[in-house]
């Protein structure tokens, strides 16, 4: 079998809100876990109470996600910066 290769350059990363998007599904996990809570009775009953943690943790691994599309989006834009001063000195 010979080796696939691409006919053509990939295209760029799609650059949305990404601090608004983890923000939301952040929020959306811990809606998720105290909306459970009461009915932590029900779940622990049927042994399902993963799906009450599985939300405790989706929230709180939302929160290190926020971290890191934060200091994402800084170090862009601080990037970003940088070049525009570079080519604005070569170009004055």
């Amino acid at each position: 079998m010979a080796k696939w290769t691409p006919k053509h350059e990939a295209p760029e990363p799609l650059e949305g809100p990404i601090v608004a998007t983890i923000t939301g599904g952040t929020i959306l996990w811990f809606a998720l876990f105290v909306v459970q809570l009461p009915f932590y009775g029900w779940f622990a009953d049927r042994d399902l109470l993963w799906w009450v943690w599985t939300c405790a943790a989706g929230g709180f691994l939302g929160l290190i996600g926020i971290w890191y599309v934060r200091g994402r989006d800084a170090a862009l834009k601080r990037h970003a910066a940088e070049r525009a001063a570079a080519e604005a000195d070569r170009s004055a």
